[in-house]
């Protein structure tokens, strides 16, 4: 089956609307974080105010998304999901209100720690969905999973791209409080309707019997968290030293877009994946993708100027959603059917983790070093992603042999 074929047969499956409200239900997150940036920075004048309001919403996010999985694989996503969009969505509103009232800054801490808890992982659980939509697929099925892969991979970049482009443009055109309160709307009701699609009862109904059979911390499963997290590390330590050397260029402004062209590229190379051949397996695809994001990552060292950097990301791009794509093909397969929500929460999650530290680590080398330095994180973290994928490969492919559990 070509990958088109694949493609057209996946959105067949899922039913008309599923792909855009599955999308457009993920925006909020990718919104949420500079929104909550924007909005403080404008709100109290303080850019180290601002920078704990969203680390708090990141933190808080990552630390109750396995949890939220978890309860999904027991209870199905319908109820878990419904309960997030419509809290999740108050605690952004709410958030803006009390930003705009002047709150104190602890209190716009705590609220954006609150809603940042209550956000729900659309991508992830998306993922999820696929597996019981593909069951009656016969021997079509693990090439259909993992196109679904690709997609939900591509999907997932392509979401961290527009939602921060949306928020800046809204932050522009109107204000930062807008584009906060239109995260909250649009995952009012997007957010709602990927609760309430028909996939979700499909995946909760399909689900195994016996819930309590195995364990989520499977030591493959360990191997991949770590695995997400320097990815993660990677992704923040960029963001850091983008921020540096296009703010000594003069051109502060084009951080953003410039780390945005690392999306682009990961979109283009996630939605190529799904014509991989079937020979060049799993595990050996989490091997080459981890060897090209250090090898395209040391040009990073030498890059002393905006336009250079634009292409060096642009490339690093095209490694990086191959490999968070195999990754999560092998986090579904590492643990049990009934705990796969729990799964692909926690790979979400310590990537968020991962970020925050790369980000933090990178900022304050760049402070004492400059660029160079903050560029040095990245390129510690793909070097440890290729020799984690090389050390890691007989235990990944006591998976990858496997369509699942």
């Amino acid at each position: 089956m070509s990958p088109i074929a694949s493609y057209r047969r996946l959105f067949d499956l899922a039913g008309p609307g599923y792909v855009l409200v599955a999308f457009v239900g993920r925006l909020p997150l990718a919104m949420s974080q500079m929104g909550t940036l924007l909005l403080v920075a404008d709100t109290t004048g303080s850019y180290g105010a601002a920078g704990a309001a969203a680390g708090a919403l990141a933190v808080a996010n990552a630390a109750g998304a396995p949890a939220a999985g978890a309860l999904s694989d027991r209870v199905g996503q319908r109820p878990v999901v419904l309960v997030q969009s419509l809290a999740g969505g108050g605690g952004l509103l709410v958030l803006v209100a009390l930003a705009v009232a002047g709150t104190p800054s602890p209190a716009l801490l705590a609220a954006a720690a609150v809603a940042g808890l209550l956000l729900p992982q659309v991508g992830p659980l998306a993922r999820v969905r696929w597996r019981p939509l593909t069951r009656h697929q016969g021997e079509q099925q693990p090439r259909l999973l993992e196109t679904a892969f690709s997609y939900e991979g591509a999907a997932d970049e392509a979401s961290f791209v527009m939602g921060p482009a949306l928020v800046g443009l809204l932050a522009v055109l109107a204000s930062p409080a807008l584009a906060v309160a239109t995260a909250a709307v649009v995952l009012l009701g997007f957010g709602t309707a990927f609760a309430l699609h028909p996939t979700a009862a499909v995946t909760h109904a399909h689900r195994p019997a016996r819930l309590a059979d195995g364990r989520v911390l499977t030591p493959v499963l360990g191997l991949l968290l770590l695995a997400q997290l320097l990815v993660g590390v990677l992704f923040g330590s960029v963001q850091a030293g983008t921020t540096v050397l296009t703010t000594l260029a003069g051109h502060a402004g084009l951080a953003g877009i410039v780390h945005a062209t690392l999306g682009v590229g990961s979109v283009l190379a996630g939605l190529a994946v799904a014509g991989l051949p079937e020979r060049f397996t799993v595990p050996s695809r989490v091997l080459a993708a981890a060897t090209g994001l250090a090898v395209l990552s040391a040009p990073l060292l030498l890059v002393d100027t905006v336009g250079h950097l634009v292409l060096v990301v642009l490339a690093l791009g095209f490694a990086v959603a191959p490999y968070m794509i195999s990754v999560f093909v092998l986090g579904e397969r590492a643990v049990p059917p009934s705990r796969v929500g729990a799964a692909m929460t926690l790979l979400a999650a310590v990537t968020g983790v991962g970020y925050a530290l790369g980000s933090a680590l990178a900022g304050r080398l760049a402070d004492a070093h400059g660029h160079h330095a903050a560029f040095a994180v990245t390129v510690s973290a793909t070097v440890g992603a290729a020799l984690l994928a090389l050390l890691a490969q007989p235990a990944l492919r006591s998976v990858g042999r496997t369509t699942g559990p």
